[in-house]
């Protein structure tokens, strides 16, 4: 069936015609980007102790090329993670070979004229095989990974333009130690802060006064932390596999769909761990980037948390704050988003310099290569300096982008 015009351009259109003469600033930064590692990222990179198991690229009979994980369900499609600037109805599971990808995944070269057709001056670089890492059962293997992508990342991608690609180092976070071990090589590789797993890989959350070290020396380094969506146990790769089902919705696509739309839930989760569990009043200078979950929400969500602490404190017994949740969420916690026109419409309710732009390059969500025409419309009613602030100067300062 005719599903109509593309949405993204249909959306696209509607922005241009509301956008009136507006402008958008100069040298414009994604907090959010991504690659698309390449076959020799791990298997070259890894400790060698690892190389038999590390993550590999597999081609299938049809020809497509997916990542396999040891240990870890099914394969990564990497024709789906890259899928920006196709239209959604020519969207497939089906996989293609690695070489049909955008060239701009994994060759920094590339890159950089992506991102000059997109009209963005810098991007801050996640990992796309490593988001389904964050959830694998072994903390020791999930290390190894993650070394050889920053190896990859420092060495390959992000050293053709270190202006322009701005990585983010991961971690497994087997122990406060070790992690703070890995902010300081992260900081001398150049990189602009850590992706660290939804779940770290030790017994105690990241509330647990055992990583107050950790978040000193966040602070100390001037290094961000990051969660990303699809990095904790409760919306990974693992969580959002479906299965049986009717023949006209079956129930794999109804629990995929409904998850897609609840993915902030996992990110709303670790909100809650750094306030209640009192991380920001003991580390107020702590800066926390979540990381595609967009922002519409925040202003409700922060409302309730507010409410659930001035009604419920004194029967739950979980003593006074000396600022209320609110607070905390709107100075501590930065938000990326790529389409969300509900949080640029409600900046008044939330705080625009924790606010960040982004265009998920080159994952099926991105605004890429409309992101300009999408923007001149959702952005026509902010001021010059929100503008800025949200499309720019935001993520220059946190992550340490000269522009």
């Amino acid at each position: 069936m005719d599903q109509g015009p593309n949405p993204i351009l249909e959306t696209v259109e509607q922005s241009a015609q509301a956008a009136k003469g507006n402008r958008l600033p100069d040298k414009m930064i994604s907090a959010d980007s991504h690659v698309t590692e390449p076959p020799n990222c791990y298997v070259d990179y890894i400790d060698p102790a690892y190389r038999d198991r590390a993550p590999r690229m597999e081609t299938d009979a049809g020809g497509g090329d997916s990542f396999v994980i040891d240990g870890m369900p099914g394969a990564v499609n990497m024709a789906i993670i890259a899928a920006a600037g196709i239209d959604p109805k020519d969207m497939s599971a089906s996989t293609v070979p690695f070489s049909a990808l955008h060239r701009g995944g994994w060759d920094g070269k590339a890159r950089l004229a992506d991102q000059d057709r997109d009209g963005i001056a810098a991007e801050v670089i996640f990992p796309s095989v490593g988001m389904v890492l964050c959830n694998h059962p072994d903390g020791d293997y999930k290390q190894a990974c993650m070394w050889a992508y920053n190896r990859w990342l420092h060495e390959e991608f992000c050293a053709v333009a270190p202006d322009r690609l701005v990585g983010m180092g991961q971690s497994a976070v087997r122990s406060p130690a070790e992690a703070i071990e890995d902010l300081r090589r992260f900081k001398e590789m150049g990189f602009g802060g850590a992706m660290f797993p939804g779940n770290p890989a030790t017994a105690e959350d990241y509330d647990d006064p055992i990583y107050d070290p950790l978040w000193r020396a966040a602070v100390e380094l001037k290094m961000p932390i990051a969660f990303h969506i699809l990095t904790s146990r409760s919306d990974g790769v693992s969580a959002i596999q479906g299965g049986g089902g009717k023949p006209n919705v079956p129930v794999q696509v109804r629990t995929r769909m409904n998850r897609g739309a609840v993915l902030l839930t996992s990110i709303q989760s670790i909100i809650s761990t750094f306030i209640w569990g009192r991380v920001f009043e003991r580390h107020p200078d702590l800066r926390v980037v979540c990381v595609e979950a967009d922002a519409g929400w925040a202003a409700h969500y922060a409302y309730r948390m507010d409410h659930g602490y001035k009604r419920h404190r004194f029967w739950q017994k979980m003593g006074e704050m000396p600022r209320l949740p609110s607070d905390y969420f709107f100075d501590n916690i930065y938000m990326t988003f790529q389409d969300d026109w509900i949080a640029l419409k409600m900046t008044g309710m939330l705080n625009p310099r924790r606010l960040m732009w982004a265009n998920d390059f080159p994952h099926s969500d991105s605004t890429w290569p409309w992101s300009q025409e999408l923007l001149l419309g959702q952005t026509a009613h902010l001021s010059e300096q929100e503008k800025s602030l949200i499309l720019r100067d935001n993520a220059a300062e946190l992550f340490g982008i000269v522009q």
